[in-house]
Protein backbone atom coordinates (compact mmCIF):
# COMPACT_ATOMS: atom_id res chain seq x y z
CA UNK A 1 0.00 0.00 0.00
CA UNK A 2 2.70 2.29 0.98
CA UNK A 3 4.67 2.08 -2.51
CA UNK A 4 1.54 3.46 -4.44
CA UNK A 5 1.98 7.25 -3.41
CA UNK A 6 5.35 6.58 -5.05
CA UNK A 7 4.74 5.04 -8.25
CA UNK A 8 1.93 7.89 -8.66
CA UNK A 9 4.57 10.37 -8.50
CA UNK A 10 7.46 8.99 -10.43
CA UNK A 11 5.00 7.42 -13.30
CA UNK A 12 4.90 10.51 -15.98
CA UNK A 13 8.93 9.87 -16.00
CA UNK A 14 8.95 6.80 -15.14
CA UNK A 15 10.44 4.75 -18.60
CA UNK A 16 8.09 2.13 -19.88
CA UNK A 17 8.01 -1.44 -18.67
CA UNK A 18 9.29 -3.98 -21.33
CA UNK A 19 9.38 -7.92 -20.89
CA UNK A 20 9.12 -11.33 -23.07
CA UNK A 21 6.41 -13.53 -21.70
CA UNK A 22 5.66 -17.09 -21.98
CA UNK A 23 5.24 -17.90 -25.34
CA UNK A 24 7.45 -15.27 -26.51
CA UNK A 25 5.06 -12.20 -27.23
CA UNK A 26 7.49 -8.05 -26.48
CA UNK A 27 4.58 -6.43 -23.71
CA UNK A 28 5.02 -3.40 -23.20
CA UNK A 29 3.53 -1.32 -20.24
CA UNK A 30 3.78 2.37 -20.16
CA UNK A 31 3.84 2.51 -16.44
CA UNK A 32 3.36 0.41 -13.12
CA UNK A 33 0.28 -0.90 -13.44
CA UNK A 34 -2.48 0.31 -10.94
CA UNK A 35 -5.25 -1.92 -12.30
CA UNK A 36 -4.69 -5.46 -13.16
CA UNK A 37 -7.31 -8.26 -14.20
CA UNK A 38 -5.70 -11.43 -13.69
CA UNK A 39 -7.39 -13.96 -15.21
CA UNK A 40 -8.07 -17.47 -13.22
CA UNK A 41 -7.55 -18.55 -9.57
CA UNK A 42 -3.31 -18.97 -10.22
CA UNK A 43 -2.77 -15.68 -11.63
CA UNK A 44 -4.64 -13.81 -8.79
CA UNK A 45 -2.53 -15.37 -6.30
CA UNK A 46 0.29 -14.71 -8.32
CA UNK A 47 -0.41 -10.77 -7.86
CA UNK A 48 -1.84 -11.53 -4.56
CA UNK A 49 1.84 -13.08 -2.99
CA UNK A 50 3.63 -9.69 -4.25
CA UNK A 51 0.80 -7.59 -1.60
CA UNK A 52 -1.09 -6.36 -4.77
CA UNK A 53 -4.45 -7.65 -3.99
CA UNK A 54 -5.72 -3.90 -3.84
CA UNK A 55 -4.52 -3.60 -7.70
CA UNK A 56 -6.47 -6.56 -8.38
CA UNK A 57 -9.64 -5.07 -10.36
CA UNK A 58 -11.45 -8.12 -11.60
CA UNK A 59 -11.04 -11.64 -11.19
CA UNK A 60 -13.13 -14.95 -12.85
CA UNK A 61 -15.68 -16.53 -11.83
CA UNK A 62 -13.50 -19.55 -9.92
CA UNK A 63 -11.30 -17.51 -8.00
CA UNK A 64 -11.59 -18.10 -4.46
CA UNK A 65 -8.16 -16.86 -2.79
CA UNK A 66 -7.27 -14.61 -1.17
CA UNK A 67 -10.20 -13.77 0.53
CA UNK A 68 -9.84 -9.67 0.10
CA UNK A 69 -10.71 -10.48 -3.76
CA UNK A 70 -14.09 -11.36 -3.02
CA UNK A 71 -16.57 -9.41 -4.02
CA UNK A 72 -14.14 -8.08 -6.90
CA UNK A 73 -16.45 -7.58 -10.37
CA UNK A 74 -16.62 -10.50 -12.76
CA UNK A 75 -15.11 -10.75 -15.62
CA UNK A 76 -16.17 -14.42 -17.19
CA UNK A 77 -16.16 -17.92 -16.28
CA UNK A 78 -16.80 -21.35 -17.43
CA UNK A 79 -18.22 -19.84 -20.94
CA UNK A 80 -15.60 -17.65 -21.29
CA UNK A 81 -14.49 -14.14 -20.51
CA UNK A 82 -16.03 -10.87 -21.64
CA UNK A 83 -14.26 -7.88 -23.28
CA UNK A 84 -16.65 -5.73 -22.26
CA UNK A 85 -16.28 -6.12 -18.52
CA UNK A 86 -12.32 -6.82 -18.56
CA UNK A 87 -12.54 -3.07 -20.69
CA UNK A 88 -15.19 -1.58 -17.93
CA UNK A 89 -12.79 -2.11 -15.29
CA UNK A 90 -10.30 0.41 -16.93
CA UNK A 91 -7.38 -2.45 -16.25
CA UNK A 92 -3.52 -1.02 -17.44
CA UNK A 93 -2.51 -4.66 -17.14
CA UNK A 94 -4.69 -8.45 -18.02
CA UNK A 95 -2.49 -11.46 -16.99
CA UNK A 96 -3.83 -14.52 -18.82
CA UNK A 97 -2.85 -18.10 -19.73
CA UNK A 98 -4.14 -20.16 -22.35
CA UNK A 99 -6.53 -21.96 -20.38
CA UNK A 100 -10.40 -21.92 -21.82
CA UNK A 101 -9.00 -20.35 -24.64
CA UNK A 102 -8.68 -16.85 -22.08
CA UNK A 103 -5.54 -16.51 -24.54
CA UNK A 104 -6.80 -16.43 -27.91
CA UNK A 105 -9.91 -14.59 -26.74
CA UNK A 106 -8.50 -11.75 -25.12
CA UNK A 107 -4.99 -10.79 -27.16
CA UNK A 108 -6.37 -9.20 -29.70
CA UNK A 109 -9.17 -7.00 -28.34
CA UNK A 110 -6.85 -6.23 -25.83
CA UNK A 111 -4.28 -5.11 -28.06
CA UNK A 112 -6.35 -2.96 -30.59
CA UNK A 113 -7.47 -1.14 -27.01
CA UNK A 114 -3.71 -0.26 -25.92
CA UNK A 115 -4.02 -2.61 -22.81
CA UNK A 116 -1.17 -4.71 -22.55
CA UNK A 117 -1.80 -8.24 -22.09
CA UNK A 118 0.73 -10.67 -20.43
CA UNK A 119 0.34 -14.79 -20.81
CA UNK A 120 2.10 -16.98 -18.64
CA UNK A 121 2.60 -20.98 -18.28
CA UNK A 122 2.94 -23.32 -15.48
CA UNK A 123 4.64 -26.08 -16.64
CA UNK A 124 6.24 -26.88 -13.41
CA UNK A 125 7.11 -26.09 -10.42
CA UNK A 126 10.16 -23.71 -11.59
CA UNK A 127 7.77 -22.20 -14.00
CA UNK A 128 6.00 -21.14 -11.48
CA UNK A 129 8.72 -18.99 -9.67
CA UNK A 130 9.57 -17.57 -12.81
CA UNK A 131 6.02 -16.12 -12.98
CA UNK A 132 6.54 -14.75 -9.59
CA UNK A 133 9.57 -13.00 -11.25
CA UNK A 134 7.94 -11.99 -13.93
CA UNK A 135 4.27 -10.61 -12.53
CA UNK A 136 7.22 -8.56 -10.06
CA UNK A 137 8.57 -7.21 -13.47
CA UNK A 138 5.28 -6.12 -15.35
CA UNK A 139 4.18 -4.51 -11.64
CA UNK A 140 7.53 -2.05 -11.60
CA UNK A 141 8.33 -4.29 -8.56
CA UNK A 142 11.48 -6.63 -9.73
CA UNK A 143 13.08 -6.94 -6.45
CA UNK A 144 10.01 -7.86 -4.50
CA UNK A 145 9.31 -10.37 -6.96
CA UNK A 146 13.02 -11.46 -6.88
CA UNK A 147 12.54 -11.70 -2.81
CA UNK A 148 9.41 -14.00 -3.20
CA UNK A 149 10.26 -16.02 -5.43
CA UNK A 150 13.71 -16.98 -3.12
CA UNK A 151 11.97 -17.48 0.16
CA UNK A 152 9.98 -20.08 -1.76
CA UNK A 153 12.98 -21.49 -3.60
CA UNK A 154 14.77 -21.54 -0.22
CA UNK A 155 11.62 -23.69 1.31
CA UNK A 156 11.71 -26.19 -2.05
CA UNK A 157 15.56 -26.32 -1.55
CA UNK A 158 15.03 -27.15 2.31
CA UNK A 159 12.59 -30.06 1.34
CA UNK A 160 14.99 -31.87 -1.00
CA UNK A 161 17.82 -31.22 1.20
CA UNK A 162 15.33 -34.00 3.75
CA UNK A 163 14.68 -36.65 1.41
CA UNK A 164 15.66 -40.16 2.81
CA UNK A 165 17.72 -42.23 0.99
CA UNK A 166 17.31 -44.95 -1.46
CA UNK A 167 14.43 -45.24 -3.89
CA UNK A 168 11.62 -42.69 -4.09
CA UNK A 169 7.82 -44.33 -3.35
CA UNK A 170 5.78 -44.60 -6.79
CA UNK A 171 2.62 -42.25 -6.25
CA UNK A 172 -0.51 -41.48 -7.92
CA UNK A 173 -2.31 -38.80 -7.75
CA UNK A 174 -5.78 -38.68 -8.79
CA UNK A 175 -7.18 -35.50 -9.24
CA UNK A 176 -11.35 -36.09 -10.63
CA UNK A 177 -13.66 -38.96 -12.19
CA UNK A 178 -15.44 -38.86 -15.50
CA UNK A 179 -18.57 -40.47 -15.86
CA UNK A 180 -16.94 -43.34 -17.80
CA UNK A 181 -15.55 -44.66 -15.46
CA UNK A 182 -12.65 -43.31 -15.92
CA UNK A 183 -10.26 -41.26 -13.53
CA UNK A 184 -8.16 -38.10 -14.24
CA UNK A 185 -4.70 -38.17 -13.08
CA UNK A 186 -1.74 -36.12 -12.50
CA UNK A 187 1.26 -36.62 -14.81
CA UNK A 188 4.61 -36.92 -15.15
CA UNK A 189 5.04 -33.54 -17.49
CA UNK A 190 2.72 -31.24 -15.87
CA UNK A 191 3.54 -28.77 -12.56
CA UNK A 192 1.38 -30.86 -10.23
CA UNK A 193 3.51 -34.14 -11.00
CA UNK A 194 6.74 -32.13 -10.79
CA UNK A 195 5.45 -30.83 -7.41
CA UNK A 196 4.97 -34.51 -6.99
CA UNK A 197 8.77 -35.47 -7.23
CA UNK A 198 9.90 -32.07 -5.17
CA UNK A 199 8.25 -33.51 -2.25
CA UNK A 200 10.15 -36.82 -2.70
CA UNK A 201 8.13 -39.45 -4.49
CA UNK A 202 8.38 -41.03 -8.50
CA UNK A 203 5.46 -42.04 -10.72
CA UNK A 204 3.77 -44.51 -10.88
CA UNK A 205 2.42 -43.91 -14.04
CA UNK A 206 5.06 -42.23 -15.14
CA UNK A 207 4.31 -42.38 -19.36
CA UNK A 208 1.06 -41.18 -19.09
CA UNK A 209 0.06 -38.98 -21.79
CA UNK A 210 -3.41 -38.52 -21.35
CA UNK A 211 -4.97 -37.45 -18.00
CA UNK A 212 -8.10 -40.06 -18.33
CA UNK A 213 -6.84 -43.39 -17.46
CA UNK A 214 -8.86 -46.13 -16.81
CA UNK A 215 -9.04 -47.87 -12.98
CA UNK A 216 -7.72 -50.90 -14.62
CA UNK A 217 -4.66 -48.87 -15.56
CA UNK A 218 -4.15 -47.81 -12.02
CA UNK A 219 -4.58 -51.20 -10.74
CA UNK A 220 -2.19 -52.55 -12.80
CA UNK A 221 0.65 -49.65 -11.82
CA UNK A 222 -0.02 -50.70 -7.70
CA UNK A 223 1.52 -47.32 -6.80
CA UNK A 224 2.87 -47.18 -3.11
CA UNK A 225 0.87 -44.23 -2.23
CA UNK A 226 -2.30 -43.21 -3.84
CA UNK A 227 -3.31 -39.37 -3.29
CA UNK A 228 -6.90 -37.90 -4.09
CA UNK A 229 -7.53 -34.54 -4.64
CA UNK A 230 -10.78 -33.87 -3.68
CA UNK A 231 -13.62 -34.49 -0.68
CA UNK A 232 -13.50 -37.65 1.55
CA UNK A 233 -16.67 -39.08 1.01
CA UNK A 234 -15.72 -38.85 -2.75
CA UNK A 235 -12.81 -40.82 -2.25
CA UNK A 236 -14.47 -43.58 0.27
CA UNK A 237 -16.86 -43.98 -3.05
CA UNK A 238 -14.04 -44.14 -5.57
CA UNK A 239 -11.78 -47.07 -3.59
CA UNK A 240 -15.72 -48.75 -2.22
CA UNK A 241 -15.30 -49.81 -6.34
CA UNK A 242 -14.69 -53.32 -7.18
CA UNK A 243 -11.24 -53.88 -7.82
CA UNK A 244 -9.76 -50.59 -6.02
CA UNK A 245 -8.75 -53.17 -3.15
CA UNK A 246 -6.28 -54.94 -4.61
CA UNK A 247 -3.86 -51.59 -4.17
CA UNK A 248 -0.85 -52.29 -1.94
CA UNK A 249 -1.72 -48.37 -0.85
CA UNK A 250 -5.36 -48.92 0.47
CA UNK A 251 -4.27 -52.74 1.56
CA UNK A 252 -1.18 -50.52 3.94
CA UNK A 253 -3.22 -47.42 4.43
CA UNK A 254 -1.08 -45.19 2.09
CA UNK A 255 -4.28 -43.03 0.95
CA UNK A 256 -4.27 -39.48 1.64
CA UNK A 257 -5.78 -36.78 0.80
CA UNK A 258 -4.13 -33.74 -0.84
CA UNK A 259 -5.45 -30.15 -1.40
CA UNK A 260 -6.89 -28.78 -4.74
CA UNK A 261 -5.94 -25.64 -4.06
CA UNK A 262 -2.20 -26.71 -3.75
CA UNK A 263 -1.48 -28.92 -6.00
CA UNK A 264 -4.17 -27.86 -8.90
CA UNK A 265 -3.82 -24.13 -8.78
CA UNK A 266 0.09 -23.26 -9.49
CA UNK A 267 1.15 -20.85 -7.29
CA UNK A 268 2.80 -19.93 -4.36
CA UNK A 269 0.41 -22.18 -2.02
CA UNK A 270 2.03 -25.56 -4.08
CA UNK A 271 4.82 -25.25 -2.04
CA UNK A 272 2.77 -25.83 1.46
CA UNK A 273 1.58 -28.88 -0.64
CA UNK A 274 4.93 -29.67 -1.50
CA UNK A 275 5.95 -29.52 2.08
CA UNK A 276 2.97 -31.57 3.60
CA UNK A 277 3.74 -34.11 1.13
CA UNK A 278 6.99 -34.37 1.44
CA UNK A 279 6.25 -34.93 5.31
CA UNK A 280 3.86 -37.25 4.82
CA UNK A 281 6.00 -39.25 2.55
CA UNK A 282 9.09 -39.30 5.20
CA UNK A 283 6.39 -40.42 7.89
CA UNK A 284 5.54 -43.31 6.41
CA UNK A 285 8.04 -45.30 4.41
CA UNK A 286 7.51 -47.30 1.77
CA UNK A 287 9.64 -50.16 0.77
CA UNK A 288 10.09 -49.33 -2.81
CA UNK A 289 10.26 -52.07 -5.63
Amino acid sequence: MALLPVFASGAASAEPIRLVDAVGREVVIAQPPQRIVPIFASNTELVAALGLSERIVGVEAYTRFPPEVAGKPLVGGRLGFSVDAIVAQRPDLVIVTPARQAMHQLIEPMSRLGIPVMVLLSRSVAEVMSNIRLVGRAAGLEARGEEVARGLEARLAEVEARHPPGPAPRVLMITGRLGNGLVLVARADTYTGDAMLKAGGRHALERTVVPQVSPEAIIAADPDVLLFASRQDELDALIAQPGWGLLRAIRSGHVHLVSRAEFLIPGPRTVAGIEKLASLLRAQPVAAR
